[in-house]
């Protein structure tokens, strides 16, 4: 799942290509009976309802809550986007195919002197959700496994919104001291701090990635009780957290998986990982001999050293 970086560079894109564009139509070919009644663009009626909505509307700009994707409209709405598992948003110039063989996916990006050529990977081809814009180009979202939610929001009301009321502080930002993150953590103290790091109502945007290589930075084995880590260690993990979700951004996010950004393109915060997805491998922390070890942690997969990350005895 896309996480605090992945989702901010994606934010980053959108008000990079469409900020000050308007909507014209929208297209879904989400349709989910489970859904029928919720207030999401999975429910067709749900949908005619907020292709009416935003259709007209002005893009003024997008920004992130968690691991939300806030795209505020031109008359106090706010269309906030979830990519879940498998989504990634792109943009550019698509069309619609009408052939038999094209009616699982049947948008399809065209070659354009401004397009992105990684717009053209199969891999982006599970288009959902197309927006089409005033410059006569879209915003869309590919979503293989269609896990991502979209709904509207009146923008004055979206902290307060059930999609938003219950997630914990921003980690990157100036108000997330050293003891708001010790008081979030000691919330849960007889957690393992692997999943107390990714309970988006304690600190919001970390998920399986950025803490496997936060908990590597710090020292800490992602099953100890937040109670028991010292307090030096506590104030290295701050730091860490920052450091790895910082440095997330700043390469783009993380495509081991299914992220893409606006562009269509792999992030590259894989080729810099140290524990996650790393089993077997030697540890590359300064002076360690330890081995990468995979564990699950509370339905999770951990990657962590046997050496430099060990349980408190």
């Amino acid at each position: 799942m896309p996480e605090l970086p992945e989702v901010q560079t994606t934010v980053n894109g959108i008000n990079q290509t469409v900020a000050g564009l308007s909507i014209t139509d929208v297209w879904t070919s989400y349709d989910s009976k489970h859904h029928e009644g919720k207030d999401n663009i999975k429910d067709p009626a749900y949908f005619a309802d907020f292709r009416r909505a935003v259709s007209g509307f002005k893009i003024l700009k997008a920004e992130r809550r968690a691991k939300n994707i806030l795209i505020h409209l031109s008359k106090g709405k706010t269309i906030l986007l979830h990519m879940k598992m498998t989504g990634h948003v792109m943009y550019g110039t698509y069309a619609k195919s009408d052939k038999p063989e094209d009616a699982k996916d049947p948008w399809k990006p065209v070659k354009d002197k401004e397009g992105s050529e990684a717009l053209l990977d199969p891999f982006n081809r599970h288009i959902r959700l197309v927006f089409s814009l005033s410059n006569k180009k879209h915003l869309v979202l590919s979503d293989m496994r269609k896990f991502a939610k979209v709904t509207l929001i009146d923008t004055a009301d979206i902290e307060m919104s059930m999609h938003m009321s219950h997630l914990g502080p921003e980690p990157l930002e100036d108000n997330f001291t050293y003891k708001v993150f010790n008081e979030q953590l000691l919330r849960r103290p007889e957690g393992r701090i692997k999943n107390v790091l990714m309970d988006q109502t304690l600190i919001s945007g970390v998920g399986n990635i950025y803490s496997d290589e936060a908990l590597w930075l710090a020292g800490i084995h992602p099953e100890e009780k937040p109670r028991k880590v010292p307090e030096e260690k506590l104030k290295t993990l701050y730091k860490a957290v920052k450091e790895v979700l910082r440095k997330g951004i700043d390469f783009g996010g993380d495509s081991m998986s299914d992220y893409r950004n606006i562009k269509g393109e792999r992030g590259e915060f894989q080729a810099h990982h140290n524990a996650y997805r790393k089993t077997g491998k030697t540890c590359t922390k300064k002076g360690c001999d330890g081995t990468i070890l995979r564990k699950v942690v509370g339905g999770r997969s951990a990657h962590f050293c046997s050496a430099h990350q060990q349980l408190a005895k």
